[in-house]
């Protein structure tokens, strides 16, 4: 039997786990490694990526500044959380805030002290990045559009800080980065969506708020269809491997995904939209691999740009 001391820390850092969305931070580190393996150092072997000292420090930097972007997210989103996430908020709150604070803290020390050891553009990376996480989380995702814009900027970011790292400047990064700038802006207009009462208690000027669910609905849209102009560079320009299905599958998803936004009236049904994108992000990740799978057997990436 456990104590209950032993029963209450065990809890806080289930609560601790749900603030950082720890579930999330695997599929980063992985995104990052994959995108350097296959896209953004593709004649480099494998191996040695993965032996990069500075590539792992960049990567570590990077989860935990998301982790930490979640934190402070979480401290100024409490009030809205009770309305729009009641079961997390109770979990979330077994944490107190002072306490979310002292390990935001921490956490970007942290980040800044283990960034020198790249180098000092790599500390100045990252504090600009941890400022903005919290300019965001302070400021900017209470108006629209310009919340939006900065969520989708800040969620690409740090494949950016593995692009300055190698210093290639493909053509081909700029249209995957466009594809999943895309996908995130319209989740992050789904999520205002999903979460408007609380946004409106706590007056947050979201889109939705601000300016109805049918033009919410028809920035979704277009957002959408938009997602064609770098698929079809990916597709017919670029050479992306067998990487190719995966783009013409998520058109197919996206159509149905647009078929269900315009049936959507409730927040149920926004989640389930929320969840579809979700997947096209997370499968996309592990699709990295379909550039180039002789990359596995092998150990090196063929990829012609």
């Amino acid at each position: 039997m456990l104590s209950r001391k032993t029963k209450l820390t065990l809890l806080k850092i289930l609560s601790m786990f749900s603030v950082v969305r720890g579930y999330n931070i695997p599929v980063m580190a992985l995104a990052q490694y994959l995108s350097a393996i296959f896209i953004l150092a593709p004649e480099k072997r494998a191996l040695s990526v993965l032996l990069d000292f500075n590539l792992f420090i960049i990567v570590l930097a990077s989860t935990l500044t998301i982790a930490s972007g979640y934190i402070i997210n979480n401290f100024y989103d409490s009030k809205k959380d009770l309305i729009n996430r009641p079961n997390k908020s109770k979990i979330d709150r077994l944490v107190s805030q002072k306490t979310k604070l002292q390990v935001y803290f921490v956490i970007n020390f942290f980040v800044a002290l283990i960034a020198f050891f790249v180098s000092f553009r790599a500390v100045l990376f990252f504090s600009v990045y941890i400022f903005l996480i919290w300019f965001y989380s302070h400021k900017l995702k209470k108006y629209p559009i310009i919340g939006n814009l900065t969520a989708s900027l800040l969620a690409v970011l740090p494949f950016f800080a593995i692009l300055l790292y190698y210093k290639n400047l493909y053509p081909q990064i700029f249209a995957h980065a466009s594809f999943l700038f895309l996908l995130i802006l319209i989740r992050e207009i789904i999520k205002d969506l999903e979460n408007i009462k609380g946004d409106i208690a706590n007056d947050y000027q979201t889109i939705p708020v601000k300016y109805g669910e049918e033009f919410a609905k028809k920035t979704i849209t277009f957002l959408t269809i938009s997602t064609i102009i770098p698929v079809y560079f990916l597709v017919e320009v670029y050479n992306v491997g067998y990487m190719d299905i995966y783009f013409y599958l998520s058109l197919m998803v996206l159509i149905f995904f647009l078929f269900l936004l315009w049936k959507s009236n409730s927040k149920p049904q926004y989640i389930q939209l929320h969840n579809i994108l979700k997947f096209l992000v997370v499968s996309g990740v592990f699709c990295i691999v379909l550039i180039n799978p002789e990359v596995l057997i092998h150990g090196r990436a063929m990829l012609r740009i």
